[in-house]
């Protein structure tokens, strides 16, 4: 088994408070309804939605994918930080154990957000992702970013 990991960082206009209760706190009720056409629901099937629980993705089909299972490794409200792993699903095929994701949501001096993500991705065997397979992945989660940066942007009396 190899390890590998991969850091990104993203600037928003919105502080870091709201993106994490959007984004992470009430993923479950917004995502869904935000990208009905990709999602169908997403349930915390054990736990309370804190560390230790563990979250499933249910998706529509329309990207080739089932289901997804995170384990919620770590949340912090105070310190905006999330860590999970994807333990589960049909991402992980049969080329990844896990994948495991850092999130670290700081304040920007434009009071915004920078949004520091570290993902390890555990193969199995002697697979090496390509950056093709890296960049999808990381395209699909900056889209679900940028759809709740736009509703939040537009609707700016929720998640204050």
């Amino acid at each position: 088994m190899g390890v590998i990991t991969f850091n990104d960082e993203q600037s928003s206009p919105i502080p870091p408070a709201r993106i994490f209760k959007a984004t992470i706190l009430d993923s479950h009720n917004l995502i869904p309804k935000l990208m009905p056409q990709a999602i169908k629901s997403i349930e915390i099937i054990q736990g309370d939605g804190g560390a230790g629980s563990i979250k499933q993705i249910n998706f529509t089909g329309a990207n080739n994918f089932g289901y997804m299972k995170h384990h919620i490794d770590e949340l912090n409200e105070e310190t905006h930080t999330y860590k999970y792993t994807l333990v589960e699903g049909d991402a992980l095929t049969d080329k990844f154990e896990k994948i495991s994701f850092e999130v670290k949501l700081e304040g920007s001096s434009d009071g915004g957000t920078i949004s520091k993500m570290t993902s390890k991705y555990y193969t199995k065997g002697d697979f090496v992702p390509t950056d093709e397979e890296i960049k999808a992945g990381k395209e699909k989660a900056l889209g679900m970013y940028k759809v709740v940066e736009a509703y939040l942007l537009q609707n700016t009396a929720v998640y204050t």
